[in-house]
């Protein structure tokens, strides 16, 4: 490194005589053969002292493009669980926040009531079996009228159709998960008395998951159904969920110039959750064979991008074209050959054809 010495007139010559007149000042051992100073922070030449930087060799292989967008969970299917009849509640028959198979008994009301309807209907059903019959026979006989066989026709349809009421609404005291999913917080205590409609608890279907995303209108050439993407949440750190589009709005939105999409996910071990924030990646492209530099080798040098590579020992100023980026790395589509090592910390101490040492560098890298 090059040391630069001032001397003040404390302790050296001055620059101005006693009469105040400057005197050229005197050469010191800072300046050069030809008494100019180099410039302050100036790297060395190829003959100065040797340098040590962080570098990393180029590496090959696959780089995915993807078109970035923010988006929510939401449950496959979600409803909320309530009675379509009133009644005492006798039985509650899940653990909140536990999983339920479709058509498994979640509550039970008290059917004392409607299992007497039941029988009364039955009973007023068989009563106008017996007078259908009878009028029927009547009227064979000639004894009997059309309007009385007509009446105990409809007796007997009305009666059926009451057993029928009375069987459904026996039914309904037993409700049943409608689909598989996860049970929620029950809203109800046991021996309540619930009403039809009253929030009982809610079911949610969350394997597969639901991913609700916009991307730019200008997206819409490669958004298709089937396009597979890659879901990163806040919540589980360096993991990545997969899953697929599945749906597209075919509305534009007028005022931010974006479309929506719908996506689902495997969640077998129920990690995602419905209105979780996620990042999403839309896979367009996969590049099988990309080279590959970490972002911070990059150097920008008005309209170009430049890498340090390390050639021999010495540093090489070496133009680039760059492709995407992603997670820290660089798509390099020229410039730049497998296995060249170039600085990614310490491109400030260097000049080109400096001398320097690598460190950081993987095994198998040469320089």
């Amino acid at each position: 490194m090059v040391v630069l010495a001032v001397w003040w007139s404390a302790g050296g010559p001055s620059m101005f005589s006693n009469s105040g007149a400057p005197q050229a000042p005197a050469s010191s051992p800072a300046t050069n053969g030809q008494g100019a100073k180099p410039e302050a922070g100036k790297a060395p030449g190829p003959g100065g002292k040797t340098v040590t930087v962080e570098a990393q060799p180029v590496t090959e292989g696959e780089f995915v493009h993807e078109i970035s967008a923010v988006g929510s969970l939401l449950s496959n299917e979600s409803v909320m669980i309530r009675p379509e009849i009133a009644g005492r509640v006798v039985k509650i028959l899940f653990e909140e926040g536990m999983p339920v198979k479709k058509g498994q008994l979640l509550v039970k009301l008290d059917d004392s009531t409607y299992g007497s309807d039941l029988k009364q209907a039955h009973a007023n059903l068989d009563l106008s079996k017996a007078n259908y019959e009878r009028a029927t026979k009547l009227y064979s006989q000639g004894a009997g009228t059309a309007r009385a066989l007509d009446e105990a026709d409809s007796k007997l349809k009305v009666d059926q159709s009451r057993l029928e009421v009375a069987r459904t609404s026996l039914s309904k005291t037993e409700i049943t998960a409608p689909f598989e999913g996860v049970i929620g917080l029950r809203k109800v205590s046991l021996g309540a008395y619930v009403t039809p409609g009253q929030d009982l608890v809610n079911l949610e279907g969350i394997d597969p998951i639901k991913a609700d995303f916009q991307v730019p209108e200008s997206a819409l050439p490669v958004l298709k159904p089937g396009m597979a993407l890659n879901v990163t949440a806040d919540s589980y750190p360096g993991q990545t969920f997969t899953g697929e589009v599945y749906a597209i709005d075919p509305k534009i939105d007028p005022v931010n110039r974006s479309v929506a999409a719908r996506a689902r996910l495997p969640n077998p071990m129920g990690l995602l959750k419905p209105g979780m924030f996620v990042r999403i990646g839309l896979v367009t492209r996969k590049s099988a064979n990309a080279l590959l530099v970490p972002e911070e080798s990059l150097i920008p040098r008005g309209q170009q991008m430049v890498v340090y590579k390390v050639v021999d020992g010495k540093v090489v100023s070496q133009p680039i074209k760059t492709g995407a980026r992603r997670k820290g790395q660089v798509e390099v589509l020229e410039g730049l050959n497998p296995g060249d090592v170039v600085i990614t910390a310490g491109h400030m101490k260097v000049r080109e054809g400096a001398p320097v040492n690598l460190t950081d560098q993987p095994a198998g890298a040469k320089p």
